[in-house]
């Protein structure tokens, strides 16, 4: 069996980063963990071809190679995907579709064609796939009917069919699921709010086999939060230590994690000593009644400011999810945001205009009361809300088009990126007297020539540029190479923030058009159902 695994384009968005991607010659930021991970799961004796539409365009050569063509994708990467399944379906060629989108709106898929669904979580799914196959059966819909898989039994993903070179970070999984109910979350839909994680010995092979292939930069931990089972990870993260002693520190590492981190040191030591850099959170919104009605509990309990601030201290630089457009909130909310993200300096800060995602409780309860606009979703930043707001949603709109040109005004940012890693100081860079020496190449030198140049020359944030780069040269030489790449994203919003302005206010306008005499009656009428 040939079996092409086909993975669609995401759209520009806050994290596509492809001008700051393409300083460092990389085509994407991560690579597509899901179909690796289903190519390691599925027979050893089918011939598997991987290609990333973000990386490389699908040759005629691999269409007709392939005799079954799986593609997986999250909800933004939908009209890809949409498109993909056709030409699949054009050119004669059996189609297997699964991911979060898949299981969320399955509908969608088998509208185009796709013969066969796997749904929920792969470890269970694709057997019963293979067997279905086994059978002859030319089409199907495979799913886990609440089950959810013993993630310690997952083999290690298959890292040698990805191109290496095409991506800035690679990635790893070390637990699904989250303890939380937030209202607008769909990962505790998907996984479950009891975390399952691997065994520390299973992930460290996988950590092995990469640097057995040859990766030495970046890792991701894309666990929507890695601390969901504080006992196991802390488990995890005292096999990792050694390990990473051992072999030098090969590795840095990112993840998500929920804000009550911040109350635990000795987690929060563990992850730097591993060196973790960075770590995001989803802080959603200053506003406590909002977080509350969200049922973002875990958030309300300590002072979010202060939060950030401890783990910024303890050496992990914080990114942070805001959200705009709750029930009940009042006007101001983005400024609100902003003034909370100068307060904490928090350079990358996601901003979106909340999403009802399909199946979540936010979902259900908008359905009940009538407010939901459409019957799918999109979590792009480019995007205006998908229902009936409890406040003009031109008003969110225009909140939200400031705010986010605020938060990523270039002179702003490189101001709040300086701060924060004056906070971080050195904390984050264990043991540097064993650490292993990374060459310095043309790549990295030109890409620096290029931040310099434009930041430190040609535009406005010349003036904040060198005096911080001189700075962080004095108080924290150690993490001078991060603190650059952290302003190289500037590099992206520069022109992403023109975007959003753009799409968002076009689609308010659109919006204020097409409804203009609904609007009053919509609203009164939303509100009266709440």
């Amino acid at each position: 069996m040939n079996v092409l695994l086909l993975y669609p384009c995401f759209p520009k968005s806050f994290w596509s980063f492809e001008k700051t991607l393409a300083l460092l010659d990389r085509k994407a930021m991560l690579p597509p963990l899901g179909l690796v991970t289903v190519a390691a799961i599925l027979p050893q004796e089918w011939k598997f071809k991987l290609v990333d539409r973000n990386v490389n365009k699908v040759t005629g050569e691999q269409w007709d190679w392939a005799d079954l063509v799986i593609l997986s994708a999250m909800i933004v990467q939908k009209d890809d995907l949409l498109a993909q399944i056709k030409e699949a379906k054009r050119r004669g060629k059996s189609v297997a579709v699964g991911g979060p989108y898949a299981t969320a709106l399955p509908h969608e898929v088998t509208d185009v064609g796709a013969d066969y669904l796997i749904l929920d979580e792969g470890e269970i799914t694709l057997p019963l796939f293979v067997e279905a196959l086994a059978r002859g059966e030319k089409s199907g819909i495979f799913r886990a009917n609440g089950e959810r898989p013993d993630v310690t039994h997952t083999p290690v993903p298959r890292f040698d069919l990805l191109e290496f070179d095409a991506y800035a970070e690679m990635s790893v999984q070390f637990s699904r699921g989250c303890p939380f109910q937030c209202e607008f979350c769909d990962i505790i839909v998907l996984y479950g709010r009891k975390p399952r994680t691997k065994a520390p010995e299973q992930l460290i092979k996988e950590l092995e086999r990469l640097y057995e292939l040859g990766w030495r930069r970046s890792i991701f931990m894309v666990d929507d939060n890695f601390i969901g089972n504080k006992r196991n990870v802390k488990l995890f993260l005292k096999e990792l230590k050694p390990w990473m002693v051992n072999y030098q520190y090969p590795f840095s590492f990112a993840t998500e994690a929920s804000v009550d981190l911040a109350n635990d040191q000795e987690l929060m030591d563990l992850m730097v000593q591993c060196n973790f850099g960075s770590v995001f959170l989803g802080i959603e919104t200053p506003d406590e009644a909002s977080l509350t009605l969200t049922q973002k509990h875990q958030n309300t309990r300590d002072s979010l400011s202060e939060a950030v601030n401890a783990i910024a201290r303890s050496g992990l630089r914080v990114m942070a999810g805001f959200i705009i457009g709750f029930d009940g909130e009042k006007a101001g909310a983005g400024a609100r945001i902003v003034q909370f993200v100068e307060q904490t300096s928090i350079p990358t800060a996601l901003f979106s205009m909340l999403q009802a995602l399909p199946d979540t409780a936010l979902w259900h309860r908008l359905e009940k009361e009538g407010r939901l606009r459409s019957k799918s979703a999109n979590i792009n930043q480019t995007t205006l809300m998908n229902f009936v707001p409890t406040r003009p949603l031109e008003d969110i709109g225009h909140e939200y088009v400031e705010a986010f040109w605020q938060l990523y005004d270039p002179t702003k940012f490189l101001e709040r990126a300086y701060r924060h890693y004056r906070i971080l100081g050195e904390a984050t860079y264990p043991d540097k007297g064993k650490r292993a020496k990374k060459p310095i190449n043309w790549v990295t030198i030109r890409a620096l020539l290029t931040i310099c140049w434009r930041q430190g020359i040609l535009r406005k944030t010349r003036w904040k540029f060198w005096p911080n780069l001189w700075n962080m040269y004095r108080y924290n030489p150690g993490g001078v190479s991060s603190y650059l790449s952290v302003c190289a994203q500037i590099e992206h919003f520069v022109e992403y923030r023109q975007i959003v302005k753009q799409e968002i206010e076009q689609q308010v306008a659109q919006f204020l058009n097409a409804t203009e005499a609904q609007i009053p009656l919509e609203r009164e009428q939303a509100i009266a159902n709440i």
